[in-house]
């Protein structure tokens, strides 16, 4: 009814736009376009408002928009009357690749590297397993030498102890994680092993929405916000068997790391923030908190707390995961994925949440396929060499003067690891144009929350600087339509563009966060790892690939994973 009370009042206005009746040639015009309605807006604020729009038309040509432009004022208000909750997407959704495109058919081929009959000894001490890749801590599990409830107590008495200097805990999930671990222990003693991830502890990027448990957004309009169902890949995660435990920060409403409470900070270094928008997933999965945790992506937020962290982060295909009871920023790009400390779990992690949900438009039907042990040499590899030898600029991370030439020195020595791992690359080129388009994420992200820079709350968050959302929410509400349109229509030939580069390549070997804005707004999918350290701190290479395919970049990722040993070196937390 209020929804029908509030088009019905806009409908005067409604029915002047274009297919409605309209003023007779030759009648004199009205005041206000209706009636003697008053023109709100002038003959000058048009004119500057084309300034904006780099445009300008004649005082005649002005003169015949202003009773339209009235009459458009008096729609808008009313479709802001209207409530559209956050969870309401817009009537259109972005589709990665080229039209025509047939999805990866079935049936599904996925093996893992975790030997059926793996022998399992839980050490002396539990807490020397906090850093043991799922791959590791699954067969303790199964075979049943460590239980789910000692492992998930011994992952809660670490969040409790390390989260609050790290800042990387909003809400602890003790009594329904406790519980999770009773049930997967008592299925697993009656023989009903549900795969990996049963048992196994992990934390959720505080923008998933967990029935009856608070879901903040790391944002001050959204503290006491608790939702009555769980998200798609929650859900998943459940039906997989896995422990929830932690409801863990990110920046507010999805940018940085900083947070209500403060910001997230890095293992690695606590002087350092862990970057973000992903920041607690990415601190507490390098502290070794949790077993595993699910981030976000929509220009960098999983890559880049992976990359400053040092966790392997897998940003899928968009469109690979549902993202129904996650928070939005931009419906067009935002993507769910696993951050890990090993390749292959972020394989079982993909494969117990991917595909259609019925909810969420964007997910494709493409399979996924896994094969670790399949060869390498049928891939066709390449790599940004030029991106490797111009690396560092002018100093690096941490305030070492010598950064650059250490960080050409670790990539050097991670090509000829990738080699002697029998992954065969060509050098190529690609260089990141049309950019602009990035304008999607600013239009977006404003109207995912034009109500609440409309009504002041966005005030209320920890950030206020000119490059925070409060700031960009207001210069984003300045966007015209007609260029957030085209940003999408740029978009377009930069798939086209990528998809042409890609059609030689199923693997382009980078440092991490080379091609972001590029495969943001593509869709394809990156990983990334650690691949050495430079003053302290960890330093990532990246694999992207084909969309919908990540099963090749993983086989690629996992081959240099296994191939050196930075994968064994963790934090220290004291």
């Amino acid at each position: 009814m209020q929804l029908i009370s509030v088009l019905a009042a806009a409908s005067p206005a409604m029915s002047q736009q274009r297919g409605a009746a309209t003023t007779p040639a030759g009648a004199a015009p009205q005041q206000g376009g209706r009636g003697n309605l008053p023109m709100r807006v002038t003959k000058e604020q048009i004119q500057a408002a084309l300034k904006l729009m780099g445009l300008e038309f004649t005082d005649a040509e002005v003169d015949m928009m202003l009773p339209s432009v009235n009459r458009n004022l008096s729609t808008y208000e009313a479709l802001r009357a209207i409530p559209v909750g956050y969870g309401v997407e817009p009537s259109f959704t972005f589709q990665p690749g080229l039209p025509g495109r047939k999805p990866i058919a079935g049936p599904q081929r996925f093996s893992t590297t975790i030997a059926a009959t793996a022998a399992a000894k839980a050490p002396a001490n539990l807490e020397d397993v906090a850093f043991w890749r799922v791959t590791d801590l699954a067969p303790l599990i199964r075979s049943k030498a460590v239980s789910s409830t000692d492992l998930t107590k011994m992952y809660l008495d670490r969040m409790k102890r390390f989260g609050p200097k790290l800042l990387c805990l909003i809400t602890l999930t003790e009594d329904l994680a406790l519980q999770q671990a009773a049930d997967a222990d008592k299925e697993i003693r009656q023989g009903k092993y549900r795969g990996p991830l049963h048992g196994i502890p992990y934390g959720v990027k505080d923008l998933y929405d967990t029935k009856g448990i608070r879901t903040t957004w790391g944002a001050e309009p959204f503290k006491d916000r608790v939702p009555d169902k769980d998200c798609t890949p929650v859900e998943r995660l459940t039906k997989a068997g896995s422990v929830l435990i932690a409801k863990l920060s990110m920046g507010a409403l999805a940018q940085g790391d900083l947070w209500f409470e403060g910001r997230t900070k890095n293992p690695w270094n606590l002087e350092r923030g862990s970057s973000g928008s992903s920041a607690g997933s990415a601190s507490a999965t390098s502290a070794g908190l949790v077993g595993f945790s699910l981030g976000t992506e929509t220009l960098g937020s999983i890559v880049s707390p992976s990359s400053e962290c040092g966790t392997v982060g897998l940003r899928p295909t968009y469109g690979r995961i549902s993202r129904y009871g996650a928070m939005a920023l931009s419906w067009t790009m935002d993507k769910v994925g696993p951050i890990c400390r090993g390749v292959e779990d972020c394989a079982l992690v993909l494969n117990a949440t991917y595909g259609p949900d019925g909810r969420d438009r964007s997910v494709g039907t493409d399979v996924f396929h896994w094969e670790p042990r399949k060869p390498l040499n049928k891939l066709r590899i390449g790599v940004l060499q030029s991106l490797f030898d111009n690396v560092g600029g002018r100093g690096g991370r941490g305030g070492n003067p010598n950064a650059a030439a250490e960080m050409k020195a670790v990539y050097a020595q991670a090509l000829e690891d990738l080699k002697k791992a029998g992954v065969e690359m060509k050098p190529v080129e690609f260089r990141e144009d049309l950019l602009q388009a990035r304008l999607v994420i600013d239009a977006e992200g404003a109207a995912a929350f034009d109500d609440i820079t409309r009504d002041g709350q966005v005030r209320t968050l920890k950030g206020q600087a000119a490059n925070d959302w409060p700031n960009a929410f207001r210069v984003s509400r300045t966007v015209p339509a007609v260029e957030y349109i085209r940003a999408q229509r740029v978009r377009t030939l930069i798939v086209e563009r990528f998809e042409k580069f890609m059609e030689d390549w199923d693997v382009i070997v980078a440092p991490a966060g080379a091609l972001l804005t590029t495969t943001n707004l593509t869709g394809n999918p990156q990983v990334v790892l650690k691949c050495g350290f430079t003053n302290g701190l960890p330093r990532l290479i990246g694999f992207t690939g084909k969309i919908y395919d990540e099963g090749s970049i993983m086989r690629v990722a996992l081959a240099y994973e296994q191939a050196t040993k930075w994968h064994t070196m963790n934090p220290t937390l004291a």
